[in-house]
């Protein structure tokens, strides 16, 4: 069985009859849509989405930050004043 990754579950075929009522029920909650008590896919609020791509998007300039900061012996001082 695979870990479920979520506070709310339900099953797929109780979430094809109602999903705006399973939606209403959870509210800001992820929700893990099961199949045969697999997660199958997981469905988050819009707000949710956007804060994780926001947290994503962070990590991967942070990885150019720490790579770029790794190169600082080639780095050309330049003074900001005379650009």
């Amino acid at each position: 069985m695979n870990t479920i990754l979520a506070d709310y579950s339900v099953s797929i075929s109780e979430f094809k009859k109602n999903p705006a009522q399973v939606l209403r029920e959870a509210g800001e909650m992820p929700i893990a849509v099961l199949s045969h008590s697999c997660p199958t896919f997981y469905m988050v609020a819009p707000k949710v989405f956007e804060a994780m791509l926001e947290e994503l998007a962070d990590r991967d300039l942070t990885a150019l930050v720490k790579q770029r900061l790794s190169r600082r012996d080639s780095a050309i001082e330049v003074d900001i004043d005379a650009i």
